[in-house]
């Protein structure tokens, strides 16, 4: 019997207009979403734990500058960039947190 497994992501908050995005960077964001979900199967599909497919997924996300981690981070109200992550191993249930990081380009990574 084969392990069947799922992955979900989103490219972060906030709103992307259909009528404001050119088919070129509509091609872009879709192309970005796939490589990252591909990170992540590539994890699974070599028998990896859940925890370190969605790591893998996440720090593609957060390299590209197209979504709202990482490069692509928004800028606060004093103009810099601070971040928020959390991620959980619902097999174990450990948790880990950070919040309001500067200076750190892949929140998924700091420790």
């Amino acid at each position: 019997m084969s392990k069947k497994y799922a992955i979900a992501i989103h490219g972060g908050a906030g709103t992307l207009s259909k009528e404001n995005m050119t088919e070129e960077l509509r091609r872009q964001h879709e192309d970005a979403l796939r490589e990252a979900l591909l990170k992540g199967m590539h994890v699974l599909e070599r028998g990896g734990r859940s925890v370190d497919a969605v790591e893998a997924a996440v720090i593609m996300l957060e390299d590209c500058a197209l979504f709202n981690a990482g490069k692509g981070s928004v800028f606060n109200r004093e103009g810099g960039h601070e971040t928020d992550a959390a991620i959980m191993d619902g097999s174990t249930s450990q948790a880990g947190a950070t919040i309001t990081l500067t200076r750190v380009a892949q929140a998924s990574t700091a420790s």
